[in-house]
């Protein structure tokens, strides 16, 4: 059994990691920015990525710390540099304090591409943090993530439930479902000496091209086929536009997002996959869209 301690917790990947981690038998313990509901095996520490004393508070006696919380979306890119890079540098200097044994970095594939986004710059800038901080590191770049409780692919399935769905440019993308994420981030907070950046997916080779991935996602949600089309950037430019109208700061499609979804190539790269001996993947993708639509559909969300 290791002690961890997670951070993002109550969000989509890091809820599918306290899952994965309990059924492991590890104790964990989760920043949480408000009261939760007592769960066995969980220590709630409230705080945020601002409050050192919260922070020491998570990592003290954590064999091993993964830096799951991080901002994705926000109208204001300015908002990325503190959420990803000081919330960061924040973790790592409370992981060195503690004597934390390991360090996982939840980063993004955006990261490879700092110029396209404010969000992906923020990863990146994250990352060279991580392998200067002196610590037992390793960083994952998850491609696309998906599962239940996913609100972000989840618009992808509701467009298709009505025969249509709109594309960026042409190129591809590999996927991952959030459980196999959570088990990769569990065996590499067990493990030591793998100072080195991983690349997930699903095991497709040469990842989804996006005309795939649509008709993939429109066979699990019941349809034989979809009406995909290629939208070109400045469409995608005045959706976003819209989208701010429409739901605020709530939006989905952010300028900033347009970025990197406009970029042709988001396929993990083969020298990045993570040794077999630690993890392979376990849910295909034909398997997990299926069985992710069938959960938005018992849930009501279909």
């Amino acid at each position: 059994m290791k002690a961890l301690a997670i951070t993002g917790a109550t969000g989509f990947v890091g809820s599918a990691l306290v899952d994965e981690a309990l059924a492991q038998g590890h104790a964990v313990r989760a920043l949480t920015r408000r009261p939760q509901e007592p769960r066995e095996g969980v220590e709630w520490i409230e705080g945020t990525l601002a409050q050192p004393e919260a922070l020491a508070a998570l990592c003290e006696g954590a064999d091993g710390v993964i830096h799951v919380a991080g901002l994705t979306n926000t109208p204001d890119p300015a908002e990325f540099e503190l959420a990803n890079v000081t919330g960061t540098a924040s973790m790592l200097a409370a992981s060195a304090k503690a004597r934390a044994r390991r360090f996982v970095f939840v980063s993004s594939l955006s990261a490879r591409e700092p110029r396209l986004s404010a969000y992906g710059a923020s990863k990146a800038r994250a990352e060279a943090l991580v392998e200067a901080s002196g610590l037992d590191w390793t960083i994952v770049r998850p491609p696309a993530v998906y599962g239940p409780r996913d609100v972000d692919m989840f618009e992808l399935f509701r467009s298709a439930k009505f025969g249509v769905v709109p594309l960026p440019p042409g190129g591809a993308t590999s996927i991952i479902h959030a459980a196999d994420l959570a088990r990769l981030l569990a065996a590499l907070a067990s493990r030591t000496g793998l100072k080195a950046i991983y690349e997930p997916d699903d095991g497709r080779e040469g990842g989804w091209a996006h005309k795939e991935l649509a008709q993939a996602i429109g066979r699990a949600v019941g349809r034989s086929a979809v009406f995909a089309p290629h939208l070109p950037r400045t469409a995608l430019d005045l959706a976003a536009r819209a989208d701010r109208l429409v739901r605020g700061d709530k939006a989905k499609l952010s300028a900033d997002r347009v970025g990197y979804m406009a970029h042709p190539n988001w396929v993990a790269r083969f020298d990045r996959r993570v040794p077999s001996e630690v993890w392979k993947p376990e849910i295909g993708g034909e398997e997990g869209l299926k069985a992710t639509a069938q959960w938005y559909a018992r849930e009501g969300w279909l």
